[in-house]
């Protein structure tokens, strides 16, 4: 029960900080889009994306490397802390001048030349950003993690309206805002967590720093490979279809993205838990019981998504932008098999198995790119879509039977069967606007809830019977 426990209430701060806080900046798509052209969304959505490529090459995985390797700190270690971070940011330092030399070439790209020093600025603070984060995080202060994922989410939104509406700066002002907000939060946490006592140039070692490099280095490629996986589609929808189809086919991955936020903030707390708590035959228990919850979770929210996909883009999108809820059923399945993806990678994390998740990681990208070369050219941001689906569903099944070899839990097949087959019918019915598609989306639905419901309840009563005995038992010994 300790363990349910402690995974519910870091999920809890957790979301708090990070998932109310994305929620706020998605309401703000009817804005966003009403300020913005297709055009102009389509290029701030580019540049952002190119430097999310860069951030991982920029950190050398080293933010990952860092709360990794916090945690396995004990309590009384604070020269091992210390050791850590101290390390970690020379590491980052280094890997940032070296990227910062490479990023002239960006300027052979015509719609990236006059934004070259903007994706420089993105990518330096939102790597010092997320490895302060990330070790706050490890260090156990949630609340403080939550507190700067909100202060960061005001800032941006706050900033989003005095760059655009104030002082009209367009797909730049988009993204300036994320890096005002990123560096000013950065300077927040060293302030507040008193980071600077953690930082001594004294305790950089070479041998921690190998250590976290073999740790950190395949996630490089790994964080890559998923962005690859996740954005190569809009460069080549870019390529072959414009700016503008492209920033409708941005603004339809946005509301997916809940479903992305959902799973992101539940991992964070996943993580945690997986590291510090039980043995392996526990954590077979433990990830099987948890992973069965996951995935009814994720499938029904998939579901309202895909039924309410219309009424969505309607209200959360400007009327300009209201032909992009065409990709998003397709695209709620193909993040549903994301978030999945996820909930395995954390076998990997769990046992250091690091490379391994690059290379699943890597499938996914090459089977991505190569569907997008053929299948965007003859059906458009449709085609990329189909392609995303396909790649993400790969890996699923390529990391569904390689962790088996560390962590033998059950991934309950057949129930994941059912749901895909019928969020997919519910994508068919949806696009194809087949006859009474209004009843077929709504009997879908109200299979799914109950399908997957059923379980979460009979999960929810057990662990309250487990509570209950504990209870129980403790009352007779006093």
């Amino acid at each position: 029960m300790g363990n349910y426990k402690r995974l519910l209430s870091n999920t809890a701060i957790l979301g708090a900080g990070t998932f109310l806080s994305k929620v706020l900046v998605l309401l703000l798509m009817p804005f966003y889009t009403r300020i913005l052209s297709t055009a102009e969304f389509g290029t701030a959505d580019l540049i952002a994306q190119t430097a999310n490529l860069l951030i991982p090459l920029a950190a050398v995985g080293i933010c990952d490397g860092i709360f990794r390797f916090t945690l396995d700190t004990s309590a009384d270690s604070e020269e091992d802390r210390r050791r850590i971070l101290s390390t970690g940011l020379v590491i980052l330092v280094a890997g940032s001048l070296a990227v910062g030399v490479l990023l002239p070439l960006l300027g052979f790209f015509s719609v990236l030349r006059d934004s070259v020093w903007l994706i420089g600025l993105y990518v330096l603070c939102a790597n010092f950003h997320a490895a302060f984060a990330n070790y706050v995080r490890a260090l156990g202060k949630t609340v403080l993690f939550a507190a700067q994922g909100i202060l960061n989410t005001c800032l941006t939104i706050g900033l989003n309206v005095l760059f655009l509406v104030g002082f009209d700066m367009s797909s730049t002002g988009y993204v300036l805002s994320v890096v005002v907000a990123d560096f000013t939060v950065t300077v927040v946490l060293f302030f507040a967590a008193k980071l600077w006592r953690d930082l001594s140039f004294r305790l950089v070692r070479v041998e921690t720093a190998k250590a976290m490099l073999k740790f950190s280095i395949p996630y490089i490629p790994t964080t890559v490979m998923w962005l690859i996986t996740s954005v190569s589609d809009r460069y080549v929808v870019t390529m072959y279809c414009g700016e503008a189809e492209n920033g409708l086919y941005a603004a339809a991955y946005k509301l997916p993205t809940l479903l992305s936020l959902v799973s992101g903030v539940f991992v964070e707390a996943w993580h945690f838990s997986t590291v510090k708590d039980a043995t392996d035959e526990e954590k077979n228990e433990f990830f099987g019981t948890v992973y069965l919850n996951f995935m009814s979770v994720m499938c029904m929210g998939a579901s309202v998504l895909i039924a309410g996909a219309k009424i969505f883009t309607k209200i959360l999108l400007a009327d300009s932008y209201y032909s992009s809820w065409e990709f998003v059923p397709i695209l709620v399945v193909a993040t549903t098999f994301s978030t999945l993806v996820s909930f395995l990678g954390s076998v990997y994390f769990l046992k250091k198995k690091s490379t391994l998740s690059m290379l699943t990681a890597m499938a996914g990208a090459i089977i991505n790119v190569i569907l997008n070369f053929v299948m965007i050219p003859d059906h458009g941001a449709m085609g990329a879509a189909v392609a995303t689906l396909i790649s993400y569903l790969a890996v699923y099944v390529i990391r569904a039977y390689d962790t088996a070899n560390y962590l033998r839990f059950s991934h309950h097949s057949i129930r994941l069967m059912v749901n895909a087959a019928v969020l997919l019918l519910q994508a068919l019915v949806m696009i194809e606007a087949v006859r009474y598609w209004q009843l077929l989306q709504l009997a879908c639905l109200g299979f799914l809830l109950i399908f997957n419901g059923k379980g979460i309840l009979s999960t929810v009563i057990r662990l309250l019977e487990r509570f209950l005995r504990k209870k129980a038992k403790k009352s007779e010994k006093n």
